[in-house]
């Protein structure tokens, strides 16, 4: 049996849980992509440890991760950006805890990963434009992964308009950073050819034969 949880509250969802359980049921609970972001599975858990309900959690592809290869393209570019943030912005949900506003998340300069959010396009571009510039690339992805699936690119400046004439509202996250266009940028060290490690070890010098 098959039930669709999107017009079911928590109360529901562990409800029909509860009663498969007791009826020795297996039970799988689908979740759309990466569980452990912004999946509202910890309250489920809670609620099954509490009901002493034994489960497991099966990882999914990351949204963003499943973008960037789409994409095909690397998030952290050496000498530009090495940090990745994850986060969302407030709206209808939860408000974020303090010292993660987005005016606080922008100061690192980071590729900034905001979920959740394609209808405050407004408030994130007047939070991030101080801090990260006008012209800083941004990019929204749709339905990653959907046959549908669509990339919008832009800046800081131009990315709304662009939003409102594809009449997005949900389903897309948004990427910010310069890493989203670097080019010119310095090879990885890795693979140098004076980075040793222990796979690639310092190769010894071969001693001259002394002639007689």
């Amino acid at each position: 049996m098959v039930i669709d949880t999107a017009p079911l509250t928590l109360g529901d969802i562990i409800a029909e849980i509860k009663q498969a359980h007791a009826n020795g049921l297996d039970i799988a609970r689908v979740h759309s992509g990466d569980p452990a972001l912004y999946g509202a599975i910890a309250e489920q858990i809670r609620h099954l440890k509490t009901l002493d309900i034994p489960y497991d959690v099966t990882p999914g592809v990351s949204a963003y991760s499943a973008a960037a290869a789409a994409l095909g393209m690397e998030l952290t570019i050496p000498e530009i950006c090495q940090s990745i943030i994850l986060t969302r912005t407030a709206m209808k949900s939860s408000k974020m805890p303090e010292g993660e506003e987005l005016t606080t998340l922008g100061k690192s300069g980071a590729t900034l990963v905001i979920h959740l959010s394609v209808r405050n396009l407004k408030k994130i571009e007047e939070d991030l434009t101080p801090l990260y510039g006008e012209d800083c690339p941004v990019i929204i992805a749709y339905r990653v992964g959907w046959p549908d699936q669509m990339f919008i690119h832009g800046t800081l400046k131009d990315i709304r308009k662009k939003v409102r004439k594809e009449k997005l509202t949900r389903t897309a996250l948004i990427f910010v950073g310069p890493a989203l266009d670097a080019e010119g940028f310095r090879d990885s060290a890795l693979y140098h050819t004076d980075h040793v490690h222990v796979l690639r070890p310092k190769k010894k010098k071969k001693k001259k034969e002394k002639r007689g």
